[in-house]
């Protein structure tokens, strides 16, 4: 299971610095860094970091639930580990200043879903994320219904995000930004995983 775990986690990792490059690389450059030496420099480790920072905040729910579905698969009372599961939520939300109740059952949500989606993948054959991914769903359809419903739950995440921050055209763009992004790269992998 260690080598499961690992490329699911790898997979989601490289899925979450593809997001968050091609929302960085879609700004385009100010005049400054042709003219000014070094802000070529200083822009791209500007942008290094957002990708950096944006990835932790992608992945935290996806450890949170590998994490948990390898607990329950090892014999974890599924019940006890959602309720740690929501209080490590709860946490993490408050350490970023935006615990609402809301936002708590969103996440909650999507970190059930990938709860489920991880407990499949970690009992499937395969030794590739991709053959996982086949093995555990069966079939194209299937995995796109699986989409679909973390793609719906983004959006809720996302509209209980603009109701704790304000909702603010700069804020509605970037989450917009990103759902566009995320539902790119999920169309591409399902064309690449589902070939045939």
């Amino acid at each position: 299971m260690k080598k499961k775990y690992d490329i699911i986690l790898s997979a989601e990792e490289t899925f979450a610095r593809s997001v968050a490059l091609g929302m960085v690389a879609k700004r385009p450059l100010t005049p400054w860094h042709y003219l000014i030496p070094g802000m070529f420099i200083l822009d791209f480790l500007r942008r290094s970091s957002e990708i950096r920072r944006y990835a932790k905040h992608f992945m935290f729910s996806r450890e949170l639930a590998i994490n948990a579905a390898r607990d329950i698969i090892n014999g974890e009372d599924t019940d006890n580990r959602l309720l740690r599961a929501e209080e490590e939520i709860k946490e993490w939300l408050r350490s970023l200043n935006l615990y609402s109740m809301s936002l708590h059952q969103s996440q909650m949500e999507e970190v059930t879903l990938l709860i489920g989606q991880y407990c499949k993948l970690l009992n499937a054959e395969g030794d590739s994320y991709h053959s996982l991914i086949r093995n555990a769903c069966n079939n194209r359809e299937n995995y796109e219904a699986y989409v679909r419903q973390l793609s719906s739950v983004g959006k809720e995440v996302d509209r209980a995000i603009v109701e704790k921050q304000g909702d603010t055209q700069a804020l509605r763009e970037r989450l917009l930004a990103e759902q566009e992004q995320v539902e790119r790269l999920r169309k591409k992998e399902v064309d690449i995983i589902f070939w045939a």
